[in-house]
């Protein structure tokens, strides 16, 4: 409860500071000489001039035409309805034609809450980025502004070649920071308040120097290197991790690997196409979120007839029954894997048979039954002939 309020105040105090800057401000900014802004939907009155005229003329942008307003005793035009059409010059003139007053009315809307979102590319700095959700069609700027575990706010430095955007320079890492980022034109302002810690919007650039290679002598495999973002900070304890993906390029599913190193190896391409590679990087700790992927590298596994023999300056190809066609170690494992399993079921049948014969013979003997037939045999066989019968 009271964390929640202590936020809500803090909230309320980063606004009003906000709002005393944009006032002091906005209070010289949108004040120009001559022009007039209004609402599109609203109604707006353009004064004439301060002395008392009996007859008057306004025009628009040169021409007497005006049929979409009406004028006052006093000579002011009352626009009930302001529509983007009616944006332009407007001239106030007496009837011999002398001019009074002129006004640029210029028509739109007032500012949306601006979407926003930071990004930390390192955990030194990180900048926020907005978008306006409403198509003003007038002047607008952003104040932006940031404070650091509920210390006095500090400016968010905006870059003229940058538009949209604003950095912090030296973030502490688990510091509490509240972002403010104000649009403003002359009809009004909104603002986005965002709340976060800079482990928590880290997301690196991608990894840079791709690069996909067959392996020799291997017609499923690929071996694919990479280097660190130029952006992240080559310091031990911030590491990054990878994610790999791959496939055919006739094939739309992607197939994909973690791994904490700079290099994989793929071994399980398809013979002979052509495949697609990319890689896309995270805090080792899974701190923020996943980079976006780097740009794809292309590659085919080895193929017997990559390498043929080179002789005397000419190149001639083996003949067929020579030539050889390797198999994969990791299917040559498992080939002898299977056959070492075979065996051992083939002699664990043998085994159970031996063991039921001579439990059986076993069971027998233990009855007399072998003995007794066995004795009788041997007794009759010693007996003379004539005895017996």
């Amino acid at each position: 409860m009271r964390s929640s309020l202590a936020q809500c105040l803090s909230r309320v105090m980063c606004l009003l500071t906000v709002t005393t800057i944009s006032v002091s401000l906005s209070s010289h900014m949108w004040e120009e000489e001559g022009v007039v802004y209004g609402r599109i939907g609203d109604a707006v009155t353009l004064r004439c001039s301060s002395d008392a005229r009996s007859e008057f003329e306004w025009r628009f942008n040169g021409s007497s035409n005006v049929t979409w307003g009406s004028v006052t005793k006093l000579g002011d035009l009352d626009l009930p309805h302001l529509e983007a059409s009616m944006m332009g010059n407007y001239s106030c003139h007496s009837r011999s034609g002398e001019l009074l007053h002129s006004v640029l009315l210029r028509a739109g809307y007032p500012p949306g809450i601006p979407s926003v979102t930071c990004r930390a590319a390192d955990y030194h700095n990180f900048s926020c980025y907005w978008n306006s959700s409403v198509e003003t069609l007038l002047p607008t700027r952003y104040i932006t502004s940031y404070r650091v575990d509920r210390s006095s706010p500090e400016m968010c430095v905006q870059d003229a070649r940058r538009p949209n955007m604003c950095s912090v320079q030296s973030s502490k890492l688990w510091a509490a920071y509240q972002m403010n980022i104000t649009e403003e034109n002359p009809l009004g302002s909104r603002f986005r308040i965002l709340d976060f810690n800079v482990h928590s919007i880290v997301k690196p650039d991608p990894p840079e120097i791709l690069l996909a290679e067959p392996v020799p002598h291997a017609p499923r495999r690929l071996r694919v290197t990479w280097a660190y973002p130029s952006t992240w900070p080559q310091e031990p304890h911030f590491q990054l991790k990878f994610r790999l993906q791959y496939r055919p390029v006739l094939h739309m599913l992607w197939s994909m690997v973690e791994t904490a190193n700079l290099t994989d190896i793929i071994t399980d391409a398809f013979m002979g196409m052509e495949h697609i590679v990319q890689v896309s990087a995270r805090d080792f700790l899974d701190a923020g979120n996943w980079s976006e992927w780097s740009v794809e590298a292309r590659a085919t596994p080895w193929t017997s007839t990559e390498i043929p023999e080179v002789s005397n300056g000419t190149t001639t190809e083996e003949p067929e029954h020579q030539i050889q066609n390797p198999m994969d170690p990791v299917e040559r494992v498992a080939i002898i894997t299977s056959l070492g399993i075979f065996a051992f079921i083939v002699l664990v049948i043998f085994l159970a048979i031996g063991a039921l014969i001579w439990v059986r013979v076993g069971r027998t003997v233990k009855d007399g039954g072998i003995k007794a037939n066995f004795l009788t045999a041997i007794h009759l066989k010693t007996l003379p002939k004539n005895q017996i019968l």
